[in-house]
């Protein structure tokens, strides 16, 4: 009788779950992105640990232009390293620093300041405009990576325990 009383209250549960999770698309903890204003296919790693977005970028430099703030910079990935660009800045991030990344005495920041630039990147069928920071990430696997609140705008859900499952960029013009 327990048995039949728990499955009766438990089916509704069971169908909420597979509905809202129906709305939601899956990625792995690794994906193929694409930056259709630059024509580059790059590999990122999806991060719900990570509030916001990171490109890899280096020579980052802010400027004035008609009285609004500019960044301009170039890519550190292998098939566009010397490619310069310049987008509007949106905003400066303040990204905590982990206690291993500075000396103490010599560093007495706590956190590392990051221009935020607006970029569109297309994960599987999906095209969107996120805020991505630019920071020198040459020295990790992936150029690009993804946080939280880009994710939210992707709808994603992360099955940590695969990878690429998106596929190659497919996004409708």
């Amino acid at each position: 009788m327990k048995s039949v009383i728990y499955l009766l209250f438990s089916l509704p549960l069971l169908w909420c779950t597979l509905c809202f999770s129906a709305e939601k698309r899956i990625y792995g903890l690794h994906e193929h992105a694409y930056l259709p204003e630059l024509n580059i296919h790059l590999k990122a790693k999806l991060d719900t640990g990570a509030e916001t977005a990171s490109l890899s970028a280096h020579r980052i430099h802010t400027f004035t232009r008609n009285g609004e703030q500019w960044v301009r910079f170039s890519l550190a990935i292998d098939q566009a390293h010397d490619l310069t660009l310049e987008r509007p800045l949106l905003r400066v991030s303040h990204i905590k620093r982990r206690h291993a990344d500075h000396t103490p005495g010599v560093e007495p920041k706590m956190h590392t300041s990051r221009p935020v630039i607006p970029m569109v990147i297309c994960m599987g069928k999906q095209r969107h405009t996120i805020e991505v920071n630019l920071t020198d990430r040459s020295h990790f696997d992936y150029p690009l990576l993804i946080g939280s609140k880009a994710l939210r705008r992707y709808d994603a859900l992360i099955d940590v325990s695969r990878s690429y499952i998106a596929g190659t960029p497919a996004c409708p013009i």
